[in-house]
């Protein structure tokens, strides 16, 4: 099956940086959200992050205008239904998941793929919702997408080799480097970071270090581009939060159980850059 047309559900962070990979490919692009307001936000982090890469020599202008002339912009899920793949980037709850799955499920050619962005939740149960098991695939990105190069790849107990050789063939043609990943709680990528994350917040409540030095720690010692906590702040401790449970509820493994100082900064809201105080303050 050829891709030529991509829908998007999600303009927050991931979305809109995987409608704009997708678009900068030469894809045509329908972003949805559940309202204008998100999808102005979402267009004008494109327009800007397509600004830089045309300030430092990445983009020409014209490949800049031309990247966003192929994003078209929704509140309503019925314009995906000539999508030839469909990724869905809502955030990481799986019943919100999967009502957006049963209703695209509906609207979709039976021919389309579905694919899920979820950073851990499981592609053979969001599978089981629709009646397109087959063509139903885990296409975890990274952020920010049009920077980071890796995809994560996860085939559900039912998806075929054709729907998972036109993801992959598709990865590469973003310029993305795909990795193929069995369906197991948080994959590779969450299931070896989140608990690294985790154990960094079981160090700052024990009072082992304070939160600078927890960090340098990694940074000098591990050469990690930041500390595991400027990083949770980075990603927001309630993603965080979601992937500890997943990890927890999945394994039903002490190891992964969330730091009660992560379950408190969560329901005092203070979730990291995106609410001004996390860990540190913005």
């Amino acid at each position: 099956m050829e891709i030529r047309k991509i829908g998007v559900v999600g303009a927050g962070t991931m979305g809109n940086g995987i409608a704009q990979a997708f678009a900068s490919a030469g894809y045509d692009v329908v972003m949805r959200d559940v309202g204008t307001q998100y999808l102005e936000r979402g267009m004008a982090t494109i327009q800007k992050s397509l600004a830089k890469f045309v300030e430092k020599g990445k983009l020409n202008e014209d490949e800049s205008h031309s990247a966003l002339a192929r994003i078209e912009t929704t509140t309503d899920l019925r314009d995906l239904a000539a999508s030839d793949l469909v990724v869905e980037a809502i955030f990481e709850n799986f019943e919100a998941k999967a009502d957006a799955f049963r209703q695209l499920d509906e609207i979709l050619r039976p021919e389309a793929i579905l694919a899920s962005n979820t950073s851990s939740i499981d592609i053979t149960r969001l599978a089981a919702i629709t009646k397109r098991a087959d063509r139903v695939i885990g296409m975890h990105f990274f952020n920010p997408v049009p920077l980071m190069s890796l995809v994560e790849i996860i085939r559900g107990l039912a998806t075929s080799d054709d729907t998972y050789n036109t993801v992959r063939a598709t990865a590469e043609k973003l310029g993305k480097t795909p990795v193929e990943v069995r369906d197991s709680p948080g994959f590779v990528s969450n299931r070896v970071l989140m608990p690294m994350i985790n154990e960094a917040v079981f160090a700052l409540y024990e009072g082992v270090a304070s939160k600078e030095d927890i960090d340098t720690v990694m940074k000098l010692g591990m050469n990690h581009p930041m500390g595991p906590l400027t990083l949770a702040d980075f990603i927001g401790l309630d993603i965080c939060l979601d992937i500890m449970n997943v990890l927890y509820d999945g394994f039903k493994d002490s190891k992964y159980r969330p730091c009660p100082l992560l379950v408190k900064m969560v329901q005092a809201g203070r979730l990291g850059r995106k609410t001004g105080e996390g860990f540190y303050k913005y």
